[in-house]
């Protein structure tokens, strides 16, 4: 080669995504973990109460082993240091896990979805009230086409009550506070939050169902439930969340409902009807259309250098 030649490096350069990149790429990964609740409620044979009780243990015992690895040891005084947000993350998230549960228990599952469907409405409202941050159009077209889509993934029948509605609304709202208490204390502590929500979960659902008569084998299937949907899934809701503005949270977390029929039909090859086909891509057309302008419209990543 000719001394003229420069040197070649022995390394490329490495493109450092974008906090607004990491916090899709978070929630849309925590949304991937959701989206399996579905398939393990099904492949469980026990009632919800009771794999909600153990899911809630596992869950939390899953990131407090994350916590004792990278908080080397400092495990206790993370929970100490939880700070006044962290305790309210944890008081609304189990507000809205028992406003969940009832609103199941009172109304129809599609009530239930569809009314969930609203969240990036009221996430943007509070978004606005609370932050100040205003909602992009593309993110609140992409809402609604979304809501659209599981409206005719689940449909909207006249059953159900006006109780378990508002219930239903209840989980909705909560959610969408736990959105604006991340966007707006990115200091919170995340895992000793996410951890406790768990665990208070498990409490409240505890006595209602017969968590002591679970078999090993179910018990095993509940535990990667637990780890999988519960401890993952929050920890990484909760860190994207710090991330993006609430409208976009929930617009991206809305891609469990179309995921979670696909895993249904690829374990069980259980087809789905052609209306949650049909809705299911929708709502995957909506997210992906928002993703591509949102990321397009960001300042560039910085480059590392080797």
């Amino acid at each position: 080669m000719s001394g003229n030649t420069p040197p070649i490096k022995p390394f490329r350069t490495i493109m450092k995504p974008t906090a607004y990149q990491l916090g899709l790429i978070f929630v849309a990964a925590s949304a991937i973990a959701w989206s399996l609740a579905g398939l393990f409620t099904q492949v469980i044979p026990q009632d919800s109460w009771t794999i909600l009780a153990w899911r809630g243990i596992f869950g939390s015992l899953g990131i407090a082993a994350v916590m004792a690895v990278t908080d080397h040891g400092r495990i206790l005084s993370s929970f100490r240091d939880l700070g006044r947000s962290g305790w309210l993350f944890v008081a609304v998230s189990a507000l809205g896990m028992v406003f969940f549960i009832c609103a199941l228990k009172e109304t129809t599952v599609a009530h239930v979805a569809v009314i969930y469907a609203t969240i990036p409405f009221v996430a943007a409202l509070l978004g606005w009230i609370v932050l100040g941050e205003r909602s992009t159009w593309s993110a609140i077209l992409a809402s609604v086409a979304a809501a659209i889509g599981v409206v005719l993934m689940v449909g909207f029948s006249v059953e159900g009550t006006l109780f378990g509605d508002a219930l239903a609304f209840g989980m909705t709202l909560c959610m969408a506070v736990l959105m604006v208490i991340i966007r707006r204390s990115p200091d919170i502590s995340v895992m000793p939050a996410a951890c406790l929500s768990a665990l208070v979960s498990s409490l409240v659902c505890w006595p209602l169902g017969n968590p002591l008569a679970v078999s090993a084998h179910d018990l095993l299937l509940i535990a990667l439930f637990g780890l999988l949907v519960s401890a993952v899934g929050l920890a990484l809701f909760t860190l994207g969340a710090k991330l993006l503005p609430p409208v976009e949270t929930a617009l991206i977390g809305s891609l469990d409902a179309p995921l979670a029929p696909f895993w249904i039909w690829l374990v069980f090859n259980e087809v789905p009807s052609k209306s949650t086909v049909f809705g299911g891509l929708i709502v995957l057309a909506a997210v992906v259309m928002h993703v591509v302008i949102g990321v397009s419209n960001k300042p560039a990543p910085q480059k590392l250098n080797p």
